[in-house]
């Protein structure tokens, strides 16, 4: 599993250590710290997964150019925000985004 499938606040083993999910690129260990995770490490999902849905239950489809068209709108804004050290974190997450709506 790849650290872009895995939710905020989801727990994972990497490298013989338990780290919560804090960002699009970073975990947070429990003995403390952060750590920046690679993108192509492989990781282990210590949470269950979730539930399968139950037979019948709509699934709600989106429309990829709306999403597409709130997100370019979100990234702009947080583009606008973000501190100098904090656009190459920004722009590594929207890559992670955009890649995971392939």
């Amino acid at each position: 599993m790849k650290l872009h499938q895995l939710a905020i606040g989801a727990r994972f083993e990497y490298q013989g250590k338990v780290f919560t999910k804090t960002g699009p690129i970073t975990g947070s260990a429990e003995q403390g710290g952060q750590q920046m995770i690679p993108r192509h490490a492989d990781l282990k999902s210590l949470d269950l997964p979730e539930p399968a849905m139950a037979p019948g239950m709509a699934v709600r489809k989106l429309d990829p150019l709306r999403v597409r068209k709130a997100f370019d709108a979100f990234y702009e804004i947080s583009r606008q925000q973000a501190t100098p050290s904090g656009l190459t974190v920004l722009e590594a997450a929207r890559l992670d985004f955009l890649s995971g709506l392939k």
